[in-house]
């Protein structure tokens, strides 16, 4: 019993993991950076996979009006903003790095929510974001050698993703589920990225990348799409199942097992983390952590694990 009520939300972290170093394989090892392309390639492989799947009967795709998707256009926006800017810091930053900076996106759509809606918070919730925002700054000092791109690209990473959770909490178009929202944004993203692959240059720019006729290249690419897609079916599976809190505990549990999993295998001076941002990072995750013990444990009842015991596990 247990363990199927909590197989979801393993699946979604060993697919999270997969589906982030497959992405920073291509980016930073094979070094494509080519956005319009790669996303055109991940978008447009997903919406025919979803449409697929779709027609098979393995996910639900409801018919939706022409005006329930006009009025998620702007949300199409943000995603695609979300996925541009990210593929451009990821393919800069290093993965520990990107996912300090990408947990600034909860004081992002703190602030666009109390803004818009007037909606307050507790002091414990301020308190942690206060201390996730401390940590990206830590690491944009701290760390300048990867230059002002890839911090500028995690901003508006970061932005989008704030903005795109306020504008589907807050959203009209309410009678779309999460796999037509996913559609409606593939379908717009494949629309502007095609559209701007040969203003941008990247068209012609990757004629002359070396791995063009890789297998490697190519497995990448590959894997990159599928998994991405297997990740989206994973999240809407595990957010169906749970709260948002929940769901937010096992975001954060990946994030974690992915940084712990990086420096199992890789150096720390390759990744070029001092000791500072390090444990700053990591103390804000157990914050988190410890702030959500309550609802982790309601996961994973009746077992009650020691919180400093469970990390050094990972």
């Amino acid at each position: 019993m247990i363990l199927a009520r909590s197989s979801p939300g393993f699946v979604f972290c060993i697919l999270f993991i997969i589906s982030y170093f497959t992405n920073k394989y291509v980016l930073s090892v094979l070094k494509f950076t080519y956005p319009t392309l790669f996303l055109g390639w991940q978008t447009c492989t997903g919406a025919l996979l979803l449409l697929g799947t779709g027609k098979l009967g393995w996910v639900e795709i409801n018919g939706f009006s022409r005006s329930a998707a006009l009025l998620w256009l702007p949300g199409s926006v943000f995603f695609l903003g979300n996925i541009y800017a990210g593929s451009k810091a990821l393919s800069i930053l290093p993965i520990p790095f990107f996912f300090v900076l990408q947990n600034v996106s909860e004081m992002v759509f703190f602030i666009i929510n109390r803004v818009t809606q007037r909606e307050r918070s507790s002091w414990i919730k301020i308190f942690s974001q206060t201390l996730m925002l401390i940590s990206a700054f830590i690491i944009m000092l701290h760390n300048p050698q990867f230059g002002p791109n890839g911090y500028i690209w995690a901003s508006i990473h970061l932005f989008c993703i704030g903005s795109y959770r306020v504008f589907q909490k807050n959203s009209k178009s309410g009678l779309l589920s999460d796999i037509e929202q996913q559609l409606i944004n593939y379908l717009v993203s494949i629309f502007l990225l095609a559209s701007a692959a040969h203003p941008t240059g990247d068209l012609f720019g990757a004629l002359e990348f070396p791995f063009l006729r890789s297998y490697k290249f190519h497995g990448g690419c590959f894997a990159s799409a599928v998994f991405g897609f297997l990740l989206l079916l994973a999240s809407v599976k595990l957010k169906s199942g749970q709260s948002l809190v929940q769901f937010a505990i096992w975001v954060l549990l990946a994030k974690v097992r992915c940084t712990f999993k990086i420096y199992k295998t890789v150096p720390v001076s390759l990744l070029s983390c001092s000791l500072t941002e390090k444990y700053t990072g990591l103390w804000t995750v157990h914050f988190h952590i410890q702030h959500r013990a309550q609802s982790l444990n309601s996961i994973l009842h009746p077992y009650k694990p020691c919180w400093g015991s469970t990390i050094n596990t990972f």
